[in-house]
């Protein structure tokens, strides 16, 4: 097992602590991992069903949202102030969002990343951004509100990479213009679209983003502190693309939300290492560039992952294998409800 001091190191390519690289591992060991259950969800296969694809989708997405009401609550009666007080915050943006009619469907916006009145124009706001124009790959979250920057995305001649849904039906996908059939672009920025037209890739696949966009329930513009719906797939995400080279302390990240989706209360010291700053934010009436003082995560920080969520997100389980294998090391796991410690934030 790893010593106290290890297990605040993340393991990632450029970390002391971690010796594997994703560009040296051994030919006998390929991080191939989409396996041939998932490819069924590529364009290339003919037995896509995309009713099936999308029943199953709502089927985990109630089951999840389910899970984390009932988490809420729970924190709610019994959990302490520091598990307490993000639940608050998200609380008082959904309720505010469908209150004053700013939510859009699905409905209700509760335990999700909400959609709301005006997302096409916060994300036309960020397709002026000179960061958008230059960028060839953008990663864009497949949430509803993000719906119009998936289709700028694809319009503007650029890569889409784009996550499946809470990474249980695969991990992420590619999507190119010329790859989608004349007159299905729109479907193409749906989930539904995302797996019948993208091309699955693997951890070993040789990838730059240049750009994150980023969903999120509430974010502070003087500080770039961000709060997500709270499943923390996006930071998982974000740590895999770390993983992989895909990414650096340098790729920006973006999010699209509604004014009334601002607030100044996210206190950053409070804030775990692997939650994920933002750096611009895009509204229907303004562009904010934070200048977030607050560090980028490294990657992938198995000490802070829990049983469950490693048993939801299958390629975690089989990367976390095969990293302990290459390195005949056993990687820590999280404690099962103690929330993960705060991370010390500075400047950069």
């Amino acid at each position: 097992m790893y010593s106290t001091s290890n297990l605040l190191r993340s393991f990632s390519p450029h970390s002391p602590f971690f010796p594997l690289s994703i560009h040296h591992t051994t030919s006998s060991l390929p991080l191939h991992l989409t396996s041939p259950r998932r490819l069924h969800y590529s364009k290339q296969n003919r037995a896509f069903d995309p009713a099936q694809f999308e029943s199953e989708r709502l089927r985990l997405d109630e089951k999840a949202r389910n899970s984390m009401a009932a988490e809420a609550a729970a924190v709610g009666t019994s959990g302490g102030e520091e598990k307490q007080w993000k639940w608050r915050i998200r609380k008082r943006v959904w309720d505010l969002m469908e209150a004053e009619g700013i939510a859009r469907n699905p409905r209700p916006v509760h335990h999700r990343i909400p959609n709301f009145d005006g997302a096409a124009s916060a994300a036309d706001k960020l397709g002026q951004l000179e960061v958008f124009e230059k960028a060839r790959c953008v990663k864009v979250n497949p949430d509803s509100p993000q719906k119009q920057v998936r289709f700028l995305t694809l319009t503007g001649a650029k890569k889409l990479l784009t996550p499946q849904p809470r990474l249980r039906t695969g991990f992420f996908s590619v999507l190119e213009s010329q790859s989608v059939p004349a007159g299905s672009i729109l479907e193409a920025c749906t989930s539904v679209g995302a797996a019948k037209y993208g091309k699955p890739i693997g951890l070993n696949e040789k990838i730059k983003v240049d750009l994150i966009v980023i969903g999120s329930v509430a974010v502070d513009p003087k500080t770039g502190a961000r709060l997500g719906k709270g499943e923390g797939f996006a930071e998982l995400e974000y740590g895999m693309l770390r993983y992989m080279g895909a990414i650096d302390d340098s790729t920006m990240v973006v999010t699209t939300v509604h004014d009334k989706q601002l607030v100044d209360d996210i206190p950053v010291e409070k804030l775990l290492i692997h939650d994920v700053p933002v750096d611009i934010i895009c509204t229907p009436t303004q562009v904010i560039f934070t200048n977030t003082a607050i560090p980028k995560p490294q990657g992938i920080y198995w000490e802070k992952l829990s049983p469950e969520k490693l048993g939801q997100i299958r390629i975690l389980r089989e990367l976390k294998r095969r990293i302990e294998k290459e390195t005949s090391t056993t990687l820590p796991c999280g404690p099962s409800e103690k929330l993960p410690p705060t991370a010390k934030r500075g400047r950069r």
